[in-house]
């Protein structure tokens, strides 16, 4: 079941409530009693879970791995950053 953010637009309450999809939006703040309370846009946070699905997969910028050889690989070489200004000194004597 997902997790959803909830705010009060009159009293700035603020709740995180565990709802089925199916389930209907909360209207009722619990803190003031007013019809304020609204469903806020939040990032989903997920994790796949099972075999097959790791933590770094997708990570490092490359392809997976599929066992065919490409006809032509090339890379280009890495251009090198710019070195970082020196820092000036603010002290005053």
């Amino acid at each position: 079941m997902p997790i959803y953010a909830y705010r009060c637009e009159e009293c700035g309450f603020a709740k995180d409530v565990l709802q089925k999809i199916s389930d209907p939006q909360l209207t009722d703040c619990p803190s003031c009693g007013k019809s304020t309370f609204k469903k806020q846009l939040t990032a989903a946070g997920f994790q796949l879970k099972g075999t097959g699905w790791y933590v770094t997969d997708f990570r490092g910028g490359s392809a997976p791995a599929t066992g065919v050889a490409s006809a032509a690989k090339t890379e280009a070489p890495a251009a090198a950053a710019p070195a970082p200004a020196p820092a000036k000194s603010t002290s005053e004597g």
